[in-house]
C-alpha cells in the first residue's frame, strides 16, 4: 500500500513527477507535466505558474512515458502473456477453441470467463495490436498509481465483469475473446480515480464515450463485454477511492472479495436462467 510522504494516514495513487514520492490530493500541485509535491512545486514556482515551452513539455512527457514503462511490470507481463497465447493460437490447431467464452459454457466451464480475455482473433493481427497498445497506455498510467497487486485485481475483476456483461446481453450462440473487457475496465477506473483525486479529466471521458459508441456501431464488436468491463472497473476504482486510509486496508480487501463473489454468483444465476429459458422456452 502506498501512502503520502507528508500524510502517512492517507493512501496515495499519484507520484510527484520530479522526485517520484507518493502524494495525496492535499499535496498535489498541478503542473504542465503532471502533479508535483509542494517542495518541488515551490522550487519551480515560475514553471508551475507560467508553464513551459512546448518542446520542454514534449520532452518531459516522453521521459514520463519511459519511466511509466519501467514502473509497470504487471502491464508488461500481461502483454507478454497475451502475445504468447496469440502465438500458440497461430501454431497449435484448435487451441483457440479451448479459450473463448460463450454464454452456455458458464455452468460447465466457468474458467472461460477468464481465459477468453487472453486470446484474440488469430486471423486479425489488428485485434491484438490495438488491445495491447491500449493496455500499455492505460496500464502505464494506472499501475504506478495503484501498485502491482491492486492493479492486477482491477484488471482481472474488470475482465470477469466483461464476461458477465457478455453473458447477460449477448446471444446464447455467440462467442467472445479478447482483452477489450479488461481494457474498458481500466478506462472506467482511470476516469473514477482522476475524479477522486480532483485531477483534470482531459480527453478520457471523450475516449470512453467514443469507444462505447464504436462498439455499438461496428458489427462483430462485443459491446456487451465492453459495457460490463467498464462498469466493473469503475466499481473497483470506487472501492479504492473510498478506502484510501492506512487503516482501511482490510476493508478494501474485503470489498474486493465481495465484488468477486457478486460477479461469480451473478454469473451462475444469469447463466442458469438463460439456460432454462433456452430449454423450456
Amino acid at each position: 500500500m502506498s501512502v503520502c510522504y507528508r500524510h502517512p494516514s492517507n493512501e496515495a495513487y499519484v507520484r510527484c513527477q520530479r522526485c517520484e514520492r507518493f502524494i495525496c490530493p492535499q499535496c498535489q500541485v498541478e503542473a504542465p507535466v503532471g502533479f508535483l509535491c509542494p517542495e518541488d512545486a515551490g522550487r519551480t514556482a515560475s514553471a508551475v505558474a507560467s508553464g513551459v515551452a512546448n518542446s520542454a513539455a514534449s520532452s518531459a512527457r516522453t521521459a514520463g512515458r519511459r519511466l511509466a514503462r519501467s514502473s509497470a511490470p504487471v502491464t508488461w507481463v500481461l502483454i507478454i502473456i497475451n502475445a504468447v497465447v496469440w502465438g500458440l493460437q497461430l501454431v497449435v490447431p484448435d487451441f483457440t477453441s479451448l479459450l473463448y467464452f460463450w454464454p452456455t459454457a458458464t455452468l460447465v466451464e466457468p474458467w472461460r470467463m477468464l481465459t477468453s480475455g487472453f486470446a484474440h482473433d488469430e486471423s486479425n493481427p489488428f485485434h491484438i495490436l490495438l488491445n495491447m497498445y491500449s493496455l500499455f497506455i492505460l496500464g502505464s498510467a494506472l499501475e504506478p498509481m495503484l501498485g502491482k497487486a491492486r492493479y492486477l485485481a482491477l484488471y482481472l475483476l474488470s475482465l470477469l465483469a466483461g464476461s458477465l456483461g457478455f453473458l447477460s446481453f449477448a446471444a446464447l450462440n455467440t462467442t467472445v475473446l479478447g482483452a477489450s473487457g479488461a481494457i474498458f475496465g481500466l478506462m472506467g477506473a482511470y476516469f473514477v480515480i482522476l475524479r477522486a483525486v480532483g485531477a483534470q479529466l482531459g480527453q478520457i471521458g471523450s475516449i470512453i464515450a467514443m469507444n462505447l459508441i464504436f462498439g455499438f456501431m461496428i458489427p462483430g464488436v462485443a459491446w456487451e463485454a465492453h459495457l460490463g468491463g467498464l462498469v466493473g472497473g469503475a466499481v473497483v476504482a470506487l472501492i479504492y477511492s473510498r478506502t484510501r486510509g492506512a487503516k482501511q486496508r482490510g476493508l478494501q480487501s474485503a470489498l474486493l472479495v465481495g465484488l468477486f463473489a457478486v460477479i461469480f454468483i451473478a454469473s451462475y444465476v444469469v447463466a442458469d436462467q438463460r439456460w432454462h429459458a433456452l430449454i423450456y422456452g
